[in-house]
């Protein structure tokens, strides 16, 4: 099989040649565009989530001989979720790539932080399976070098944070309250308000519910820490 000109264009910038390129064809073939005979990413995804986790959890070993398991796993959390994974995708602009089907396609799939993870995930697969584990290690640390250098030594996400700055305080885990919802069906924004039995409260927008909340958590917490 050989690879269109945007695929050639992705494995470029992707820094691998692959031998074997329905690989990667099958690693950007989303569900929406499957068909017995052009199968979709869900088994590569699959694998290549643990590809990575493995060659993350040897990288923070290396980096910080004398850190604890409780120092390990918030960092490694931090680096295999998917948000990074998406974040990833994106500076490879592998969401140009990516064979959608038309509705996905018109409802901003390239542009959607889950589908762009889980492709990312399916990319390392191919690449392990094309030319073995040093191959995917390689690309991932290339690709994930600055993240795993800079990431905090806690790197909690910031809800996990705030819940446990309310439960030292003798609080209730804080709310999160959907205050608002703009932009077309394919494409919403979503405003999510975390309060805090205290009275204090932060809003956020995002594409995603979750990251909203995220950003809600985030923005309390330096809020608090502002004020203290």
């Amino acid at each position: 099989m050989k690879l269109s000109a945007e695929l050639a264009a992705f494995a470029a910038r992707l820094g691998h040649d692959f031998a074997r390129p329905e690989l990667l064809h099958r690693a950007l073939t989303h569900p929406s565009m499957s068909s017995p005979a052009r199968p979709d990413n869900q088994r590569l995804e699959f694998l290549g989530d643990r590809v990575l986790g493995l060659v993350m959890a040897e990288a923070l070993l290396k980096a910080d001989k004398g850190a604890s398991e409780g120092q390990l796993a918030p960092r490694f959390n931090a680096l295999v979720r998917k948000e990074t994974c998406a974040e990833v995708a994106r500076a490879l602009d592998l969401g140009a790539a990516l064979k959608l089907g038309r509705s996905e396609m018109l409802s901003g799939g390239r542009r959607k932080e889950a589908i762009l993870a889980d492709a990312m995930e399916a990319v390392i697969a191919a690449v392990y399976l094309d030319a073995g584990f040093e191959a995917a290690r390689g690309l991932i640390l290339r690709h994930w070098g600055d993240r795993l250098h800079s990431v905090a030594s806690d790197a909690r996400d910031p809800k996990t944070m705030l819940q446990e700055w309310a439960q030292a305080r003798g609080q209730t885990p804080p709310r999160y309250v959907e205050a608002g919802r703009s932009g077309p069906d394919h494409a919403p924004e979503f405003i999510i308000e975390a309060q805090l039995d205290s009275g204090e409260s932060s809003r956020a927008s995002a594409g995603s519910k979750r990251q909203a909340e995220q950003l809600a958590a985030r923005a309390l917490l330096e809020r608090l820490e502002a004020e203290t």
